[in-house]
């Protein structure tokens, strides 16, 4: 069966057996950024950005994605600028061995486009499902409220 999609702004169709997950069609297409950490939905290093919500890839059938606007990591930076999350956590030390950072930094994303003023509670929170074992997460929660608090600018 076909999907049609828009991955990154760009329209695409791709080609999926009915039982596949988003996480497996994205990453045979190219967009190796979307980790497969845990498979079960409990680690984040799957999550990409469907319709504006932070969505565990390997928990979604492809199919339920037919129409879709997906955002993977890939298509975060923008005519060659890092978005201001990426830059946030490189200036703070926020990414160690790499591996959950592209989840991390699009649950942030998809957070604060809904909530652009929260808490430093509410960002801990809000990254709660994107599990890191090299960091205690506090490089990365200060990375985020520097973009919250206006030192790194928000597109």
């Amino acid at each position: 069966m076909e999907i049609l999609v828009t991955v990154n702004g760009q329209k695409k169709c791709f080609t999926i057996a009915a039982n596949e997950i988003l996480l497996d069609v994205l990453r045979r297409e190219g967009y190796t950024g979307v980790k497969k950490g845990c498979g079960t939905g409990d680690c984040g290093a799957c999550t990409v950005i469907v319709n504006g919500n932070a969505v565990n890839s390997c928990m979604m059938m492809a199919a339920q994605a037919d129409g879709a606007d997906i955002t993977t990591i890939e298509g975060l930076a923008r005519d060659g600028e890092l978005h201001p999350l990426q830059r946030s956590f490189l200036d703070h030390g926020a990414a160690q061995c790499g591996f959950c950072i592209p989840g991390m930094l699009l649950s942030a994303k998809a957070f604060l486009d809904g909530n652009p003023k929260p808490t430093r509670a509410q960002v801990q929170e809000a990254i709660l499902g994107n599990l890191c074992r090299c960091t205690g997460y506090k490089k990365q929660v200060d990375a985020i409220m520097a973009v919250v608090e206006g030192k790194e600018e928000y597109l």
